[in-house]
């Protein structure tokens, strides 16, 4: 189970999801998606906040707000007074049950809890059992269609330039020009009988 919460301080709006439990961010962690960025408080044991960009999207691209919503969260449920919210860019192979590494870490220092920042999240919280390898199966899928369809305009378009080439190379060639109907013998040409002297 997770507690998802909708961020309106940013257009368009943003879902963060966020672990009940261990269980709930082993489930987060293993169906991120790619467009995912995570906050946690690096080296305690604390939620696991994902927030889901929209697609095309980074962690570079993310506003101060959304950032300080998210940090403020992680702050709301960790068991430290002070601390630093570390957030990353999804990335998982199947190998792995942690982030990628520590230089793709950024860090944002929390000093103190923003009651309002907080309640306001909280009013948009829904606990909800979500599907998310469903879901990830579902973006996967469409992924691959889009990549599909790229690739098939890719190749129609690589058929026309073959084509075009082919006729250029046809109107510029000699094929056509010595065809043996056409075509008669200069040997005597009647050239023997003309009276030039």
């Amino acid at each position: 189970m997770v507690i998802r919460f909708t961020l309106n301080v940013v257009d368009p709006p943003v879902v963060l999801d966020m672990g009940v439990d261990k269980y709930g961010n082993e489930d987060l962690i293993r169906w991120g998606w790619p467009e995912d960025v995570w906050f946690h408080v690096d080296k305690v044991s604390s939620a696991h906040v994902y927030v889901r960009l929209p697609q095309g999207q980074t962690i570079d691209d993310m506003s101060e707000a959304l950032v300080d919503d998210c940090a403020q969260l992680v702050k709301a449920n960790s068991i430290q007074v002070s601390i630093s919210a570390a957030l990353s860019q999804w990335f998982k192979r199947f190998e792995m049950s942690m982030f990628y590494g520590r230089r793709f870490l950024e860090a944002v220092r929390v000093a103190k809890r923003i009651n309002e920042i907080v309640n306001r999240l909280i009013k948009t919280e829904r606990r909800e059992e979500i599907d998310y390898r469903g879901e990830r199966e579902e973006r996967d899928a469409k992924e691959r269609q889009k990549a599909k369809e790229k690739q098939r305009e890719e190749k129609a378009r690589e058929q026309l330039e073959l084509e075009e080439k082919e006729r250029q190379r046809q109107i510029r060639s000699y094929d056509g020009v010595f065809t043996e109907d056409k075509m008669h013998s200069n040997y005597d040409g009647g050239n023997g009988s003309d009276d030039f002297m």
